[in-house]
């Protein structure tokens, strides 16, 4: 497994946090470098998945190191070798890392991995109340902060403006416009209406499913842990997802075992004319390298809801949290309240020489300047997660997503036709792993 280790050599000018506010245009520092400089001399060793947002963030530590007097070394991981070092990590007793980030799905595995911030957070004056729900339950465990958000994704619809405007429709609020909308397309296009991941692979065909459930009123467990995602809006929900490929017939050929990249492949060469997605998938879709489609070509909106319900986006959130086996928790905690200011956040948003638009502070993402740069892209999202409650992921999540994501695909193929059943059987072999 390879590691890439990377250190700033800084200056030895002491910032104050008048001139560190600076550094952040005209939003304010909420963070402020402990008074004294008590942690002067320490290293915080941090284990981060690679990632272009993360290194915006060392690439600006000179003002938190200047500040502080303590030095951070990041060790990034490529995301499919993440799970394994922090596993690693855990399994070892700690030590090597004080700050680490970890995928939502992984929290309570490595659980032991962490200890809580809470008390120091606070004292820091941090706003939990900035951070979607979605996001900030991850950082909860036993009702104790043992992490904040810093990395989170939501869905949005991305939509082919030039195939919309010349069949004479407009972005769908609802997925029954969905339909009506993909179907206007067809007739007066070769594309394809909609591009949906049915296949199987990490249960990425249940991102679109998932929303379909929670608008139909349904969830995946009820209040004590069993299995109710086979009640009649489940059945409803995920009739009408594999329907939109099965019965209206507006998902691309070969949907079937199509996985998330091959959905975004079919859109960003022009084979399909909307496609549900990650927010930072938008890069790849106007990469002259990689797409067809200039950013003149691709529109976005939040994702559609069912009738008469609340818009819902599945989410995906990373946390950075403090090491049990850290040494120097008091500078970690400082690091984690610099590097989770919104402020911080903001001014990689606003980087003309950069491409960063995740965004995990509500301020953030109904920020006026933010949305110009971005085309409107972050109230969007804001307005999902506005209503997002996100899913709580146990230890048993993969074996739970593995079953979900057989049962959506053997109906999408055809190897099962009768949902209920399919869901029943589902249903049943989660109950026994819980």
């Amino acid at each position: 497994m390879k590691i890439i280790s990377t250190k700033l050599v800084l200056t030895a000018s002491l910032l104050t946090s008048s001139v560190l506010g600076a550094l952040y245009g005209s939003q304010a520092l909420a963070w402020e470098a402990t008074e004294g400089r008590p942690y002067e001399g320490q290293t915080v060793n941090v284990l981060a998945v690679k990632s272009s947002q993360f290194e915006a963030h060392e690439a600006r530590l000179a003002a938190f190191e200047e500040a502080t007097g303590i030095d951070v070394v990041y060790d990034y991981v490529p995301f499919p070798n993440m799970k394994e070092a922090l596993t690693t990590e855990m399994v070892a007793g700690g030590g090597d890392y004080d700050v680490v980030s970890i995928m939502d799905q992984w929290v309570t595995s490595l659980q032991m991995l962490l200890q809580p911030i809470g008390d120091e957070i606070e004292a820091q004056g941090t706003d939990l109340s900035d951070f979607p729900k979605a996001h900030l339950r991850h950082g909860m465990l036993n009702d104790e902060l043992i992490g904040l958000p810093v990395r989170g994704h939501v869905q949005l619809l991305f939509y082919r403006t030039d195939l919309l405007e010349a069949a004479g429709v407009e972005p769908p609020n609802t997925w029954t416009e969905l339909v009506t909308v993909a179907k206007a397309i067809q007739d007066s296009s070769d594309a394809a209406g909609v591009a949906l991941p049915y296949g199987k692979l990490n249960g990425q065909n249940l991102m679109v499913w998932m929303n379909l459930l929670w608008g139909e009123g349904g969830d995946l467990f009820d209040a004590d842990g069993a299995p109710v995602f086979n009640s009649e809006a489940g059945v409803a929900a995920t009739n009408r997802y594999t329907g939109f490929l099965q019965n209206d017939k507006i998902a691309p050929a070969g949907s079937a075992v199509f996985v998330e990249q091959d959905a975004v492949n079919s859109f960003k060469q022009g084979n399909s004319a909307m496609l549900p997605v990650w927010w930072w998938v938008r890069s790849q879709l106007t990469d002259p390298e990689q797409s067809k489609l200039t950013a003149d070509q691709v529109g976005f909106t939040a994702l559609p809801s069912v009738e008469g319900a609340e818009r819902t986006t599945y989410t995906n959130t990373w946390i950075f949290g403090v090491t049990e086996g850290s040494k120097s928790k008091g500078a970690a905690t400082e690091f984690l309240g610099w590097l989770t200011d919104p402020a911080l956040e903001r001014e990689v948003l606003l980087d003309p020489d950069g491409s960063e638009v995740v965004s995990v502070h509500m301020s953030n993402l109904t920020d006026a300047e933010v949305n110009a740069r971005w085309g409107g892209m972050h109230q969007a999202a804001a307005d999902a997660l506005a209503t997002a409650d996100g899913i709580e992921f146990g230890a048993d999540w993969p074996r739970i997503a593995e079953i979900l994501e057989t049962a959506i695909s053997s109906l999408a193929s055809g190897e099962m036709t009768d949902t209920q059943a399919a869901l029943d059987k589902a249903a049943e072999e989660i109950a026994s792993i819980r």
